[in-house]
């Protein structure tokens, strides 16, 4: 029997800019990027990928959901809403690293939760839901509740609910909402996978370590502590573990690179592996990611398919 993985979030246009001046427009998303990459790391007929959202009655809005079905994600839990469309974003480079403007305010995703019945639906018989920080921060604060409210049946039920603060202090009203919203989406997490200088700067913790222990308090039972180039600090059935990256000589573009690392880490799992080769394969992931550019690129060759040493 095949596994459901569902990615709850905000899909957006995305212009990137090009060596001739120009912008090469795509569609793209931190949970869209995750979705992605798990459909790409796994069997179909093994996993199938889910993505949760809204979009609005417009050209994009069609255009958008033709290129997330052309990727063989399901689109069946993508609701629509007259009037609006979706939002847009666009990418500066300098070096290698990247910056965003955005343009969401009347992005149709700010309404994913408005319907509490068809999010418990489009979640009803998934075993991993994943969403972000972003996905919190763009609901109305009684969308937000009725979004962690659904996840606690999710979890109730014994499914994986993942978790990536994916921090964006300007979607929110100011720090101690960030701080609050953050909260809440780990205590309704089963697996968390922060970024350590977001917690740092955030919570004020010592080290990667201390980051993963104040997380694993608030009721997560696995946490995965990201750190860019430098090693990884993950703290699953009791046991902390320290994990290198993934060595990259000749960086193009870091867009993309946290959450391809989050599929990587999400197709082992879903595939029966442990913990630690979970942390290997999402750092030869967003490896990858980080050696191309934009953040949606092919992943066939890293997929899974059989558990990897611990």
């Amino acid at each position: 029997m095949s596994k459901v993985f569902a990615s709850i979030g905000e899909c957006m246009v995305e212009l990137a800019a090009t060596a001739e001046g120009l912008y090469r427009r795509g569609f793209a998303g931190d949970t869209l990027n995750t979705a992605w990459g798990v459909r790409g790391l796994t069997d179909p007929a093994e996993v199938a990928v889910r993505y949760v959202t809204r979009v609005g009655d417009d050209a994009p809005s069609e255009e958008m959901l033709g290129f997330i079905a052309g990727a063989g994600i399901d689109t069946g839990h993508v609701g629509r809403v007259p009037g609006r469309t979706v939002g847009l974003y666009m990418i500066t480079l300098n070096g290698y690293e990247r910056s965003f403007t955005y343009w969401r305010d009347s992005s149709a995703a700010r309404l994913l939760a408005a319907d509490a019945g068809a999010l418990a639906a489009a979640l009803a018989d998934a075993d991993c839901v994943y969403l972000s920080g972003i996905t919190l921060a763009i609901l109305a604060p009684e969308h937000r509740r009725t979004l962690l409210d659904v996840l606690g049946q999710v979890r109730a039920r014994g499914a994986m609910v993942a978790f990536d603060a994916n921090v964006r202090l300007r979607l929110w009203p100011d720090l101690d909402a960030l701080r609050a919203g953050l909260e809440a989406g780990y205590r309704a997490a089963t697996l968390a996978l922060p970024t350590y200088p977001d917690e740092r700067e955030l919570f004020g913790d010592a080290s990667p370590e201390a980051a993963a222990r104040r997380i694993a308090g608030y009721g997560v039972p696995e946490v995965v502590v990201k750190d860019g180039a430098d090693p990884c600090t993950l703290l699953a059935q009791g046991k902390l573990s320290v994990l290198p990256a993934e060595r990259v000589e000749n960086p193009l573009d870091t867009t993309g690179a946290g959450d391809a690392f989050n599929a990587g880490y999400l197709a082992a799992r879903l595939a029966g592996q442990a913990p630690e080769a979970a942390v290997r394969l999402a750092h030869r992931v967003a490896a990858r990611v980080i050696c191309s550019r934009g953040a949606l690129v092919e992943m066939a060759a890293l997929r899974p398919l059989a558990p990897l040493p611990a």
